[in-house]
């Protein structure tokens, strides 16, 4: 059976998330691409929060694909266009994740399309 625990050195500097996680038992892992803030047919919204809901829901469908969903998570990537959407970026991971408690890293980065605010790719194991 696997089993993900999270865990914070206490040596080494607090996180709003887990700094590390270890996972035992995983038989599979999943590496989902970058996620965009489109949806099938192209169109992009324009709020943080809409573009991050809706690359939460295309990132449960992609887990979906391969029988694992947001409990499966292990690592979380967010690459933000501007560190003015960090703590809205975080409150939203943290609504959508929940009591999970992947690692997480947050890039701040130019994007492909200007349009984007935000792009976030994670790592699932089971």
């Amino acid at each position: 059976m696997m089993q993900i625990r999270s865990f914070n050195a206490p040596s080494a500097p607090p996180g709003f998330h887990a700094q590390v996680c270890a996972v035992e038992g995983a038989t599979r892992l999943a590496f989902v691409s970058g996620q965009v803030p489109a949806t099938a047919e192209g169109a992009v919204p324009e709020s943080l929060a809409e573009q991050s809901r809706l690359i939460w829901r295309n990132i449960e469908a992609q887990l979906a694909e391969v029988s694992m969903s947001l409990d499966n998570v292990v690592k979380v990537t967010t690459f933000l266009s501007n560190r003015k959407y960090a703590i809205e970026n975080r409150a939203i991971r943290n609504e959508i994740m929940g009591a999970r408690e992947p690692a997480v890293t947050v890039i701040i980065c130019g994007l492909f399309d200007e349009k984007w605010l935000l792009e976030i790719e994670v790592v699932a194991a089971a």
